[in-house]
């Protein structure tokens, strides 16, 4: 795409000579003659640089009408280069100009070399510097999905079927909507999904909808520009916009705020949004993947989704089947989340015996794949020899809860330690492998965390 420049000058003659060199250098350009055009433009276009001058009509020496100019776009446009031009003798207004946000500067009569290396120069920082703040925001949200990552286990027809469509569907551009009981592990087949498509090589960004409350809405969603509204100190790329070119998983889609769902219709049947604060108007390129754990058909009949917003996101749905209806992977995927407990804190891993494995087999798994990781990471970290026992996994064999407080001192009697005992080693544990975060030692165990923290007081006690 050929770069926009948009020029300011009360000068037709100069706007006309800069119009024809940036044209023979493949520039696009809006000339405008007043500060007020260049506000109203630069509010409603994307431009990849702003050439102005600093002096106008109402005042031709001193410079402030160019320096209020130049105040006024970087109030709500901080990446877009600006570059001032000025005639002899205002050298000093141009420094100033940059202390106020100007990128560069060029001297009246200009070189047009010169003109033109500023110009190409400074773009070229500017979409480096745009394009760092995106992939340091991407590269943030990666980070939170690669810890929650697991690799696919298939020994089950089920899961075969699954993948086997996964695989099919991914080759297109088609919404895809995952649907399944809690912890089944949508989001990690919303990643292998992106993994097997054509977007594979750009970002794959996710958001959690219950999440997002509906006043931060948009500005999650669409991000927004400094001074937008009271605490947006600077200008924030949402996600839509981060997703640009990959793919974008709305997972608990269900929970998104009834008033926003217009909105995100909107950007989805459109490809098109603004920024909150913002009336540029920007495209972006996704490809749309959703889950949830709710039944959308009766939300819209209760009046909680909408129907349209429906049909846009299930254009292809797939069921992830419950740890119980896969029984085959049980053990597989218990084997495999003893290697990530073991390495996350430095240890061998533990066997599982048959007994245990009976248990697990026997098992009901309420809380599916997640509750299995959560069982296997604690009976790695308490088992107290190299086989983990059915006592070391803290659930019912045959039964559809963990173990109470009172059966897990029962069964681990012979240590002497209480559940609280127990408890209380394992929140110090999380707290000094992750080096006094509370967050993330809360996240590795599942818990909420004002659940954490109240653990936390009490292990101080």
């Amino acid at each position: 795409m050929k770069q926009r420049i948009l020029m300011v000058d009360d000068d037709e003659g100069i706007l006309s000579a800069l119009t024809m060199l940036l044209k023979s250098e493949g520039f696009e350009s809006q000339a405008v003659t007043s500060p007020a055009k260049c506000i109203d433009f630069a509010r409603q276009a994307e431009f990849d640089l702003i050439l102005m001058d600093l002096n106008y009509s109402d005042d031709t020496t001193s410079g402030e009408e160019g320096l209020a100019l130049i105040r006024k776009i970087r109030s709500f446009d901080e990446f877009t280069p600006i570059v001032v031009m000025t005639g002899w003798g205002t050298i000093e207004v141009a420094v100033s100009a940059m202390q106020h946000g100007a990128n560069d500067f060029v001297q009246k009569p200009w070189e047009n070399d010169r003109l033109l290396a500023i110009i190409q120069n400074q773009t070229k920082l500017a979409y480096a510097q745009k394009q760092s703040q995106k992939l340091n925001e991407q590269n943030a949200l990666l980070r939170q999905e690669v810890s929650r990552s697991s690799k696919v286990v298939c020994e089950s027809s089920a899961m075969g079927r699954v993948l086997a469509t996964i695989k099919q569907v991914a080759k297109s551009d088609v919404s895809v909507l995952f649907t399944g009981e809690n912890g089944t592990g949508k989001s990690m087949f919303a990643r292998y999904l992106h993994e097997h498509s054509h977007r594979a090589h750009q970002s794959q960004i996710a958001v959690n909808m219950g999440a997002v409350t509906e006043t931060l809405f948009e500005s999650e969603m669409f991000g927004h520009v400094k001074g937008a509204f009271t605490d947006a100190k600077s200008t924030r790329i949402g996600r839509f916009e981060l997703a640009d070119e990959g793919s974008l998983f709305l997972d608990e889609i269900a929970n998104t705020p009834f008033s926003q769902q217009a909105k995100l219709l909107r950007v989805l049947e459109d490809s098109q949004f603004e920024k909150v604060g913002s009336e540029k108007t920007q495209t972006v390129n996704i490809r749309l993947i959703t889950a949830t754990n709710s039944n959308l058909t009766k939300a819209v009949e209760e009046g909680h989704f909408r129907k349209d917003l429906l049909y846009r996101i299930n254009t292809i749905e797939i069921a992830i089947p419950s740890l119980r209806e896969r029984s085959e992977d049980i053990i597989p995927l218990a084997n495999g989340f003893l290697r990530q407990a073991a390495m996350k804190y430095g240890s061998e891993p533990k066997r599982i015996n048959q007994a245990a494995q009976d248990v697990l087999l026997t098992y009901s798994w309420p809380g599916n794949v997640r509750e299995l990781g959560h069982v296997i990471e604690r009976a790695q970290i308490l088992c107290q020899s190299g086989d983990i026992q059915p006592m070391d996994l803290g659930i019912n064999p045959g039964g559809h809860g963990p173990v109470s407080a009172e059966q897990n001192t029962l069964v681990n009697c012979q240590d002497l330690r209480s559940f609280d005992e127990i408890e209380r080693d394992v929140v110090k544990q999380r707290m000094t492998h992750f080096r006094g975060d509370a967050a993330k030692a809360a996240d590795s165990l599942g818990w909420s965390r004002s659940t954490f923290y109240r653990k936390l007081e009490k292990s101080r006690d």
